[in-house]
């Protein structure tokens, strides 16, 4: 018998910021916004309803809190996942969001398995909802527990994307299910109102109020790099995972992801404009596709002529290249320097990343590269990027 009973609180690693996140060794790929095959934003209203407006500003009265949560709480959802012990625990979700909270004993389920807890919202009426890739990712079995029904449903994942941590899962109801309308985050202001349900520490459809405290926050946890988060004042605990943020309209604006461990009312949550983006993808392709070439970026300073004998200052250094990669399969190595794509001068990371952003998965980039005062030419035909972590590259002895 394996006790569940532990209490993890949620952390925040560090912030990544901005410049220095890329100069630090961030690979050439944009984690938020998907490329590939492309579906414009207006695209998720095929999958969800979506509202043509988001109020600014809505009268409030003693029952407003309350009447928004009586329509709502329908369509939100508990998940208990399962995840393989053998094969490893989920790590990410453990440390950062918790499983099953409280001094509960021992439960009735094999001991090579763990359960955890998050949340989910439905999206529209055939039983699909959306929740967090951490909540669900490595397990083996889903059950969604939806009210008005004595026993949870089990799911099957739709599509997941590790890098914004979105994941749509699927289950079969017998009649059509309440959903929210998701609404517009771009159009909140800060200081809005923000009503937050989830299943925190295992207390189902638990409520808690507060504002948009700040947008555009980047956060790194683990392996993931979050660059566009809503902060908010809303409490926010393991177990709320997935749940939605929402308006005074009852507009879903943001999906509660994370929380500050050492502060009190800074919680993060995957704004909609995201979900816009990913969405789509998810339900179509079942993943998000991006073009990725797989080089992390050392420096792309001034001193490159200096210290690399180029004829230009233009250039940037690759730090670290991903054996499985396609920069590999080109040739590209570390302490190169690129200094053209295509033709077209690169003169910093941010330059280099936009190109293969900007290009489509199989097509072909003809790199300019200086090697140590060399000037050589390398073909890369895009890649895809794993629908995972991506390693951590060693310590660069090129600088940044």
């Amino acid at each position: 018998m394996a006790s569940i009973g532990k209490t993890v609180a949620a952390a925040i690693v560090g912030f990544a910021v901005g410049a220095g996140a890329v100069t630090g060794g961030l690979l050439t790929y944009e984690h938020l916004e998907p490329t590939g095959p492309h579906i414009a934003s207006a695209g998720v209203v095929h999958y969800a309803t979506v509202a043509e407006n988001t109020p600014a500003t809505l009268p409030l009265g003693p029952d407003t809190i309350s009447n928004v949560v009586k329509r709502v709480s329908p369509a939100v959802v508990k998940i208990v996942a399962q995840v393989p012990q053998n094969t490893g625990t989920n790590p990410f979700f453990n440390q950062f969001f918790g499983s099953l909270f409280g001094n509960q004993g021992p439960v009735n389920i094999p001991p090579q398995y763990q359960t955890d807890i998050g949340s989910g919202f439905f999206f529209n009426s055939q039983g699909y909802l959306l929740t967090n890739d951490h909540v669900i990712n490595g397990a083996t079995r889903i059950d969604v527990v939806v009210p008005g029904y004595k026993n949870p449903f089990p799911a099957t994942v739709v599509g997941a994307d590790y890098a914004t941590d979105l994941a749509v899962l699927k289950i079969n109801p017998p009649k059509p299910v309440p959903y929210l309308v998701l609404g517009n985050s771009n159009n909140t202001p800060v200081g809005s109102w923000v009503i937050a349900i989830g299943n925190p520490y295992n207390l189902s459809h638990t409520v808690t109020v507060g504002v948009i405290s700040a947008k555009g926050r980047p956060l790194t946890i683990g392996h993931r790099q979050y660059r566009n988060l809503l902060q908010t004042s809303a409490a926010i605990n393991p177990g709320n995972s997935g749940g939605p943020l929402l308006n005074l309209a009852g507009q879903v604006v943001g999906i509660n992801t994370a929380v500050a461990e050492s502060a009190q009312g800074i919680g993060f949550a995957i704004p909609t404009s995201t979900v816009d983006q990913i969405l789509p993808q998810l339900m179509t392709y079942h993943k998000v596709i991006r073009p990725w070439i797989g080089v992390w970026i050392a420096t792309d300073d001034s001193s490159l002529a200096r210290q690399y004998g180029l004829s230009t200052s233009r250039g940037v250094v690759i730090a670290y290249v991903d054996p499985s990669s396609p920069a590999a399969q080109a040739g590209l190595q570390a302490g190169e320097v690129i200094t053209a794509v295509n033709g077209r001068p690169v003169d910093s990371a941010q330059a280099l990343e936009d190109i293969v952003h900007r290009s489509k998965v199989n097509q072909t980039l003809t790199l300019t590269i200086n090697r140590q005062g060399q000037v050589l030419t390398r073909t890369v035909t895009v890649g895809q990027e794993p629908n995972g972590p991506l390693p951590t590259p060693p310590a660069s002895p090129f600088g940044g």
